[in-house]
């Protein structure tokens, strides 16, 4: 891991850029504290850091606030990495179907997403073996965010992690409840019931799929980007209980 740039903000946080190999991420860690922290793994939308960054930038500054340290990494195809064909082509065949009022069949959302799969789990998990290893973070681990069948692909594979907060706005292929029935970790799932970019019985069917004794579903009214202020306040409650 090397680190490209830094930036300190006026209520505690280091902001730092960094590389490993293909790999381009942001870590932001508070620059008080007297113990090594723990650690919530923010997953990004498919859009890039850059389109994004003020979200994720509001995002990490608050759960430092909390005490914790945050990291987030370029998803493949994302921002200036070199794009997949085959998402893209599923991107505009999902357009073409919502615009005419289609169905977005299995094979859209198969295309759109099962290829960011194993690339993108693999990436977070050679970032986790990198930060882990600073001294300024000590674990536990939690994720927060989506894509949902990224988070609950590591929730499954990785075992850093002990908890999860999953963003309910992507499509799910249907491969990926077989592997939520794995999941045991708690979970706790935001769900946007007007998200125009979701598919909402999709989602409460992951939720009933995952199998974890420890899980709720938050949903409130309004789109993809119209998270309430309260209901993060819950996503940080559940990480207090679990990786504090």
């Amino acid at each position: 891991m090397q680190f490209t740039s830094e930036q300190r903000f006026d209520d505690g946080v280091l902001e730092r850029e960094f590389t490993l190999g293909e790999i381009h991420g942001i870590l932001w860690t508070p620059t008080s504290a007297a113990t090594p922290t723990p650690l919530i793994l923010i997953g990004p939308p498919p859009l890039g850091l850059r389109k994004v960054y003020p979200r994720l930038l509001a995002r990490a500054r608050h759960t430092v606030a909390e005490g914790y340290s945050a990291a987030t990494i370029e998803l493949p195809g994302s921002g200036d990495r070199p794009r997949n064909v085959v998402v893209d082509q599923a991107i505009a065949d999902l357009h073409r179907a919502l615009a005419a009022g289609e169905p977005v069949t299995d094979d859209i959302v198969d295309r759109l997403i099962l290829p960011l799969l194993d690339p993108a789990v693999s990436e977070w998990r050679a970032t986790l073996d990198a930060i882990l290893a600073l001294p300024e973070i000590g674990g536990p681990v939690g994720y927060s965010g989506g894509v949902i069948s990224i988070g609950t692909r590591l929730a499954v594979v990785e075992p850093r992690i002990e908890a999860a907060v999953l963003f309910a706005g992507s499509y799910v292929p249907r491969a990926i409840f077989e592997e939520a029935r794995q999941v045991t970790i708690p979970l706790h799932v935001l769900l946007q019931w007007n998200d125009e970019g979701n598919d909402r019985q999709m989602a409460l069917d992951l939720f009933d799929a995952f199998g974890s004794k420890e899980k709720t579903l938050h949903a409130n009214m309004g789109g993809h980007t119209g998270v309430p202020q309260y209901a993060g306040e819950e996503a940080n409650r559940f990480f207090a209980r679990h990786l504090k």
